[in-house]
């Protein structure tokens, strides 16, 4: 962002401190003003034409700058995929203990990715993972929708289910 002496345009407007507008001029002339009160002369906006430069105190103009990106950067949430992995053949208390994983990460507002890979000769039967997936999604309806249907990639079956608002 230019400041001061290396602001190149013929005009600028100028504001002021308090916001106030003092005009279209010389950066030279602004730049003088802003001298004068011990301030900098920043470029604010280069697209407008004539461009628009403010005096202020650079450096305080910086600090809170980073402030409120780094106030924007809290405030943003991360959402992660956790991934559960099934098989066709799984357990009652395996699934029970996969499931509650799943329920525990979708409360938290995470997605979940549940695969259930085929092993061998498996993949012949694709309803017993369809099946799992589908007693799965009916066991998280009430806290996760279905973002993604039970699709099959090479020889794993995904389903994706993201948290109810």
């Amino acid at each position: 962002m230019p400041t001061n002496e290396r602001i190149r345009h013929r005009e600028v407007r100028v504001i002021d401190e308090d916001g106030n507008q003092l005009g279209i001029m010389p950066p030279q002339q602004a730049l003088a003003i802003a001298r004068e009160r011990g301030l900098d002369l920043v470029e604010v906006a280069a697209q407008a034409n004539p461009p628009v430069c403010r005096i202020i105190d650079y450096g305080k103009w910086q600090y809170e700058q980073k402030k409120k990106q780094h106030e924007a950067k809290k405030k943003q949430t991360v959402i992660s995929v956790k991934e559960i992995k099934l098989r066709p053949s799984i357990g009652e208390h395996d699934y029970e203990f996969k499931k509650n994983n799943a329920l525990r990460a979708l409360e938290d507002g995470d997605k979940v990715k549940a695969s259930v890979r085929f092993i061998g000769r498996e993949i012949t039967h694709r309803e017993l993972g369809e099946r799992v997936l589908a007693r799965l999604e009916k066991d998280l309806a009430h806290v996760a929708t279905v973002e993604v249907r039970p699709k099959m990639e090479g020889m794993t079956m995904f389903v994706i289910f993201t948290p109810k608002k």
